[in-house]
């Protein structure tokens, strides 16, 4: 059942945006933790390459953190040239554009993912009991969370380069589920350049690849059948799961891997190029994955290692930060077998994790894994604890600045109270829609 009025929503979603930018005035986002990070910030990128302009390295120094390719592309938006506040919107315009084809990707995704949801309920022969339930358009659902989302607007108008990582995360699922494996390497490796961490995407990736769009799981749909057909259709079930989940090509996975190497040694290549005479790849290499693994930079923002690396010992911190970043690592291979039947979910698990753990987290990172979220809108239909759940978003994001004032001009201690429900809340929603969708 798609949306109706979809595209009056979705045009609103961008006229809104619009407006912000062209007569919202100087919001003040660009200096906000929840917005703007060392490695997203637009202010840094213009720094780095005025550097470049003088014929420096943008890495001199420790303001700029990112890609050589976003100086290339949003350096000269970024010049004095261009107008203090005319180039803040040129910028902006630019990421008006990146979210609106990010949210059709997410659509065209949430599509394919229903095709295949639709196939395994006619192979169950349950498609009209389950005709009888809610049965929305998810592809639709989840672009619209995604262009409405608050954080998704205050990231898109905040000066900062969240919206293009999020677009390479999109165009990697979208190239993996429809098995395009060249959009899927391109994604992959934009994605994995512009920020460390979406490095561990390869295995739903792989399984994307290799077994094609995922579908819930069998039992998901024997629930919701007549109690009279319980024993055929879990019969039917068995069949149909080691049918169509059970053949495995690897002809898609070496394609893949193909296309990773080639568009790997042309980023490298423009790379190269770029920093020619103002520094190199090794400089890059060590003022961007290494910044991000060392934590140099421990001004405040959303995260918790910036606080807990401010605290602890130096002789402790080579031991702590191996700890933190192996944290991740270590759930990657227990949740790929828990979840390798469902690939698509199993990214937005990791990219949900990875917002919640990766060293300078940001608004734009929620935004992400709350607009894939969408994506799953039929099995979440059901799901308990909704009303808790929706408005404890709200009231954290809400009391996001609060807590920020009253921890860092006012000295108080009620930064723990909103750490606490920040990530108690987050862990609570996971495990939810893994017990809920696996």
């Amino acid at each position: 059942m798609e949306i109706r009025h979809y595209w009056s929503m979705a045009v609103a979603a961008v006229g809104f945006r619009l407006v912000l930018v062209l007569f919202g005035g100087d919001l003040h986002l660009a200096s906000r933790p929840e917005v703007s990070t060392p490695l997203t910030s637009l202010r840094r990128l213009a720094e780095g390459y005025w550097l470049k302009q003088v014929s420096m390295s943008p890495y001199s120094g420790s303001m700029y953190h990112g890609s050589p390719l976003l100086l290339s592309v949003l350096g000269p938006l970024t010049s004095k040239r261009s107008g203090g506040h005319h180039s803040h919107i040129y910028c902006s315009l630019v990421f008006v554009a990146v979210d609106f084809i990010a949210a059709m990707l997410i659509r065209s995704t949430g599509r394919t993912l229903q095709m295949a949801r639709n196939r395994s309920l006619k192979s169950l022969d349950l498609t009209k009991s389950v005709n009888n339930s809610v049965n929305v358009s998810a592809g639709d659902t989840a672009s619209l969370i995604y262009l409405w989302n608050p954080w998704t607007i205050i990231t898109c108008v905040g000066s900062c380069t969240s919206p293009i990582e999020n677009l390479m995360v999109v165009i990697m699922l979208h190239g993996a589920c429809s098995r395009l494996a060249p959009l899927a390497a391109f994604g992959y490796v934009m994605a994995t350049h512009l920020s460390l961490y979406p490095a561990i995407l390869i295995l739903p990736v792989a399984l994307l690849l290799g077994y094609g769009p995922d579908t819930p799981p069998t039992k998901v749909f024997l629930q919701k059948g007549l109690s009279a057909n319980k024993i055929d259709m879990s019969d039917n079930g068995k069949g149909t799961s080691q049918k169509g989940f059970g053949q495995f090509s690897w002809k898609p996975i070496l394609h893949f891997i193909l296309w990773v190497f080639i568009w790997s040694c042309y980023v490298l290549s423009l790379n190269s190029i770029i920093l020619n005479k103002v520094g190199g790849l090794q400089e890059m290499f060590e003022k961007t994955y290494g910044f991000i693994l060392t934590v140099k930079d421990l001004s405040p923002n959303i995260g918790v290692l910036w606080y807990f690396f401010a605290e602890v010992f130096d002789f402790f911190r080579s031991f702590f930060l191996i700890v933190f970043n192996m944290n991740i690592i270590f759930m990657v291979l227990p949740l790929a077998i828990r979840l390798k039947h469902r690939p698509c979910f199993l990214a937005f698990v990791y990219t949900a994790i990875v917002a919640m753990l990766k060293s300078y987290p940001s608004a734009g990172d929620s935004a992400l894994y709350l607009g894939l979220l969408g994506l799953f809108a039929n099995e979440l239909a059901e799901m308990q604890f909704t009303f808790f759940l929706f408005f404890g978003y709200i009231g954290v994001s809400l009391l996001s600045p609060v807590m920020h004032n009253l921890w860092i001009w006012r000295v108080s201690l009620s930064l723990y109270l909103y750490l606490y429900l920040y990530l108690s809340l987050s862990l609570s929603t996971h495990t939810c829609c893994v017990l809920l969708l696996t």
